[in-house]
């Protein structure tokens, strides 16, 4: 077959373009730090690269549900610690008040700032997170009193007792409010047990009556102070533990996230060394042909009229 000169510039030229093009797709990858800058490029790694960027975003929601998670045990375990608090005071308050050398005006003085802790019992079983309330179950929309009494749209209502769940994890979900209806109820009518017998006049305004109300948490008595202590106590343990969980959770996501990120780097990232180790070899080898190219190429018979 003869070959002509414009075979060997054809051949040339689109060696030098080919050449061309490997240097800078490598010196694009130097530029963007990734071995793969659109799926032609290479579409195994691609699709994996899609992968490893979903899971990322997974963990990212997981992380914010986790957020969401704390910001409601958080709250419960506080408002929960206030209420063990207020029932220490009454705790006083009923010992106090049980010494029947106390006038009708010293239980008077008493029985109104148990009125006043009671009320402060129904704003802290009204706690909010944003505008959602942690007490009422499902519910969220609803407080569990209304004008300082029980709010009669959620007296029989369902879901009171049911859980809300978030997402933590992959198949993984944990409850996040306390139900609370009935042991501020509970709460709430052992503190007007205990107003009415402090009341001037009251049948029950005795030291025995009102010491009786303190209860002997051996007995398993119930209506009385030691028993809402101890409900307070097993449900703050509760969130305590679903806080630790979390906690642990949280940890999880944060070594998979890690994980997830070290293989997509080993995925698609540029391996800088290996890479100019590349770019140079090419560019040698551009060079060369450039060299060997004006060679092969004949003159013109201008240049000899020159």
């Amino acid at each position: 077959m003869r070959v002509t000169q414009s075979m060997l510039s054809s051949n040339m030229l689109r060696n030098l373009n080919t050449s061309y093009g490997k240097m800078g797709k490598l010196q694009e990858q130097l530029y963007t730090g990734k071995k793969v800058n659109r799926p032609s490029d290479d579409p195994v790694v691609a699709i994996k690269g899609m992968a490893y960027r979903t899971e990322l975003d997974r963990t990212d929601q997981y992380k914010r549900n986790i957020g969401e998670a704390n910001s409601w045990l958080d709250a419960t375990d506080d408002a929960l610690g206030q209420v063990g608090e207020a029932l220490n005071r009454v705790k006083e308050l009923v010992v106090q008040a049980a010494n029947d050398t106390n006038t009708e005006d010293d239980r008077n003085k008493m029985k109104q700032e148990i009125e006043q802790i009671r009320n402060h019992l129904k704003d802290i079983a009204n706690t909010q997170i944003g505008n959602k309330y942690v007490f009422s179950g499902t519910h969220t929309d609803m407080p569990l009193y209304e004008n300082g009494v029980e709010n009669p749209a959620l007296i029989g209502a369902t879901g009171l007792d049911e859980d809300i769940e978030i997402d933590v994890f992959e198949a993984v979900r944990i409850n996040v409010n306390t139900p609370g209806q009935q042991l501020f109820r509970d709460i709430d009518d052992l503190m007007g047990d205990i107003a009415d017998a402090l009341e001037t006049g009251s049948v029950n305004n005795n030291g025995t009556y009102i010491g009786g109300l303190l209860g002997d948490l051996a007995s398993g008595s119930n209506g009385t102070l030691a028993n809402a202590q101890n409900v307070v106590l097993e449900k703050r343990a509760d969130v305590g533990a679903r806080q630790n969980r979390v906690e642990l959770m949280e940890q999880r996501l944060d070594m998979h996230e890690i994980s997830t990120t070290k293989q997509m780097s080993m995925n698609e990232d540029t391996e800088y060394a290996g890479t100019i180790t590349e770019l140079v070899t090419q560019e040698s080898i551009h060079q060369a042909a450039l060299s060997v190219g004006a060679r092969i190429i004949q003159q013109t018979l201008v240049d000899f009229m020159r």
